[in-house]
């Protein structure tokens, strides 16, 4: 198959756990775009949080934001936000819990409740800057995706509430939020059909529970070796972890490198 771009996760597969890019990944990723194939980044991240690892790997085009917000070449495709009625009910729901959101928007991200200790936590394990303090910023810009934060034994606190939102854990003390039908897989399908690139002509790295669609959508799905068990039904190969080379022995798997 002549594969034509290539769709990478960040944490977990580019990035390990002390959010450092393996030097075997760029110098992989590099011989990959010298041989003309797109690198593109697929993240649950926004924009902003991946700033500096994109210019690391000479990369411009993502989606973001779990297919929320997609960038082509620096240049924005794609964009979905949350119904602004959807935002509101989970706000007045978390507020009734206690349960910190976290709205983000196209540049900008802010908290509902200022330093919540499971907020702390799960955005100081990015390694990126924490929001600003804004309880009412999702009134007057669009919101992509929210972070809740919560344990695992309140999720059933909101499986009903909102049944326009998809909930997908990522941290002990946080999930992501997102429009139920919403996924990478549906930003990547932008970004293809721009491209004209068939779908059978596309891969993608993965290792966590919202990377399912999107190795389901590609005509490669790669799961790397830390991956999450549930993702792995989903793969059509198993790479290495993430720290042992996982990036370089997907490529070469699917002929792309040497």
């Amino acid at each position: 198959m002549g594969y034509k771009i290539v769709f990478f996760d960040i944490d977990g597969t580019l990035v390990n756990d002390e959010k450092e890019i393996p030097q075997d990944a760029i110098e992989a990723i590099a011989e990959l775009q010298n041989k003309g194939v797109e690198a593109v980044i697929a993240t649950g991240r926004a924009p902003y949080f991946i700033k500096s690892l994109a210019e690391q790997l000479g990369i411009d085009s993502f989606v973001c934001l779990n297919g929320g917000y997609v960038v082509y070449q620096g240049k924005t495709i794609f964009k979905r936000s949350i119904p602004h009625e959807d935002v509101e009910t989970l706000v007045n729901h978390a507020a009734l819990h206690q349960h910190a959101l976290v709205f983000e928007g196209e540049s900008a991200f802010y908290s509902s409740i200022l330093d919540h200790p499971f907020m702390l936590d799960a955005v100081q394990s990015l390694k990126v800057e924490l929001p600003g303090h804004d309880p009412e910023y999702w009134r007057d810009e669009p919101i992509y995706q929210m972070f809740l934060h919560c344990s695992a034994e309140d999720e059933h606190l909101y499986s009903e509430v909102v049944p326009g939102l998809r909930y997908i854990r990522w941290h002990q003390t946080a999930m992501d939020v997102l429009p139920h039908d919403s996924s990478k897989a549906e930003g990547i399908q932008a970004m293809l059909h721009l491209l004209q690139i068939a779908p059978e002509e596309a891969i993608a790295f993965g290792d966590g529970l919202n990377d399912k669609e999107m190795l389901s959508a590609v005509g490669l799905g790669i799961a790397m070796g830390n991956s999450h068990e549930e993702l792995l039904p989903y793969a059509d190969y198993v790479t290495a972890h993430v720290n042992e080379g996982g990036i370089r022995r997907g490529l070469q798997y699917a002929g792309l490198i040497d």
